[in-house]
């Protein structure tokens, strides 16, 4: 159950850089399709209208793909947390972050006890119930990965605080909305931005957890973010990258003919 995401971890620790795809669509067969290309997915329940099941059906497909996931839940309310994990997610995104209490609670959510205080209920993790003793317990505490995405002033103010939180094993860097955050809304190369983002970074860098970015499908960014110190990306998703092959692909079609 926790092979891809503790290998996931392992490569970020030996000093790789990770790419993945975000998935909005419901088919399972989009995550099924798109795994070879990727090193993770990017499960989004924030903005994306994604049924349970829909999102267990990516679960199931990258597991068979021995593909990481991580999931971004819409907010850090124990009630959106709990159901995801216990279906399986290995990975949790948390979105808006503002304080450090916030943040405690949101890896106490991810964690048993007596490290956090974790509902025990993990149908699909504990293998349907045979293998949910101590062992699935204390692996379970040990590789879930638990990050939060730092889009806030709120968030930035507090930093180092919210980094050296036990149990928290990465920050994730969203630079449209941090940029609205510092009130210069799609500006996510402006000084200001860039210095928030430093800060957290650097913060990241002196507790020992890994960064993060949300990123659209921007190669020049992308490469941008990773020489700044981001060390897994998510760049894009299935949706971006059908509209953005469809546009270019018509358009080079019409160019062609019209010459």
């Amino acid at each position: 159950m926790f092979e891809a995401i503790e290998e996931f971890r392992k490569r970020l620790t030996a000093g790789e850089v990770l790419i993945g795809s975000g998935l909005s669509f419901t088919d399972a067969q989009v995550s099924d399709a798109l795994a070879e290309s990727v090193d993770f997915f990017w499960i989004d329940l924030e903005h994306s209208a994604m049924s349970p099941e829909a999102m267990r059906g990516h679960l199931l497909a990258a597991r068979s793909r021995r593909t990481a996931v991580v999931v971004r839940v819409p907010s850090s309310d124990t009630a959106f947390i709990k159901p995801v994990v216990d279906a399986g997610a290995p990975g949790i995104v948390v979105p808006q972050v503002k304080s450090v209490e916030e943040v405690r609670q949101v890896v106490a959510d991810c964690r048993y006890p007596p490290v956090g205080q974790r509902g025990f209920g993990p149908s699909v993790p504990s293998e349907y119930g045979r293998r949910g003793g101590p062992d699935y317990v204390a692996r379970a505490n040990a590789s879930l990965f638990v990050s939060v995405m730092i889009e806030t002033v709120e968030a930035v103010e507090v930093i180092e605080e919210i980094t050296r939180i036990p149990g928290l094993d990465s920050i994730v860097m969203g630079p449209h909305d941090l940029s609205g955050s510092l009130g210069v809304l799609g500006e996510v190369e402006h000084p200001t931005v860039l210095k928030a983002q430093e800060r957290a970074i650097a913060a990241a860098r002196s507790a020992g957890i890994f960064v993060g970015s949300g990123l659209p499908a921007d190669v020049d960014f992308a490469c941008l973010q990773a020489e700044r110190g981001i060390q897994w990306l998510q760049i894009g998703g299935d949706c971006g990258y059908m509209v953005n092959y469809a546009d270019d692909m018509v358009a080079n079609v019409r160019s062609r003919l019209a010459g």
